[in-house]
């Protein structure tokens, strides 16, 4: 069967990992057994990906980032470069826990910028945009900007990522598409 993803002959691709049509795997990057990536992905350099780790359709993985076992990225979800996500709350190198690790869940449209630390055991709803350098240590509500050490809300995002501007009437529209959005009991609602 002809491999219909791209892969960098300097990237090491085990066995049972399973990768998407119209995917891009680059340099020094390891795709570990048991994992799954979907359709039209972009892998940067440098990244590992765990087993069992699952990535949606469209996700972009930018360089350096490892993604450890119990990750899950829906789909249109970006990483930036040199994210980091965790699996254990307090690891000890003495003290196997390979059988605590917690689940995170970043939903579809999900923004994480450069350098950023996800905790693990969150979630990140639907087109959250963490800030580069942030230290989230909590769930972050849908279309939240969030922002700082530890990670804290800054405002909100348009689904094309533009901050919204909420006039009086608690509506905001992005600026770049014209879509309207609602605050409403502190979360957002697409119109």
């Amino acid at each position: 069967m002809q491999q219909k993803f791209y892969s960098h002959p300097t990237a090491v691709i085990d066995e049972g990992a399973t990768i998407g049509d119209g995917t891009s795997i680059w340099h020094f990057t390891h795709i570990m057994k048991d994992s799954f990536i979907g359709n039209n992905c972009t892998i940067g350099q440098n990244v590992f990906v765990a087993n069992h780790v699952l990535l949606g359709n469209n996700v972009k993985v930018q360089n350096n980032v490892s993604l450890y076992e119990g990750v899950t990225c829906e789909d249109d979800v970006f990483l930036g470069p040199s994210c980091v996500f965790t699996n254990v709350i307090n690891p000890r190198s003495a003290v196997s826990r390979k059988y605590e690790f917690k689940k995170t869940f970043v939903k579809k449209g999900a923004t994480i910028g450069a350098n950023a630390t996800i905790l693990c055991g969150i979630t990140i709803h639907e087109f959250a945009f963490i800030g580069a350098g942030a230290v989230v240590t909590k769930d972050v509500p849908a279309y939240a900007l969030v922002v700082g050490n530890p990670a804290k809300q800054n405002g909100w995002m348009s689904e094309h990522g533009n901050k919204l501007q909420f006039n009086k009437d608690g509506v905001a529209v992005c600026e770049t598409t014209g879509e309207t959005f609602r605050l409403q009991n502190n979360s957002v609602i697409k119109l």
